[in-house]
């Protein structure tokens, strides 16, 4: 279970981090409106993925994927624009992964 749910997290923040990505590009950068409706796509398709996850509680799942999103968002400005980051925000990311683990992952009694 953990590791699908890990897995619906990590193509959600491909979605919304890409689709959002693509709507600054066309508008932006000058990429024009191609950019921004294929980004509205992407970002549908976050949503759709997201009601995937194996929690039931929408404040749960969308609070754990919180630390996702950071962690994604680093991840792809690095990627994509040569976004260095420095020990500061790898632990603030580790910390906000942490969170994500507690909140999505601890057993509840």
């Amino acid at each position: 279970m953990v590791a699908r749910s890990l897995a619906l997290f990590t193509i959600a923040a491909i979605a919304e981090i890409g689709g959002a990505w693509l709507v600054w590009q066309g508008l932006r950068g000058d990429r024009g409106w191609v950019w921004v409706v294929l980004g509205g796509l992407a970002l549908a398709g976050y949503g759709l993925v997201a009601t995937l996850q194996p929690g039931t509680e929408f404040g749960r799942v969308f609070a754990a994927y919180g630390g996702i999103f950071i962690v994604g968002s680093i991840a792809w400005g690095t990627v994509f624009e040569g976004f260095r980051p420095d020990r500061y925000d790898l632990l603030g990311a580790a910390v906000c992964l942490a969170g994500m683990a507690i909140i999505m992952y601890a057993p509840r009694t």
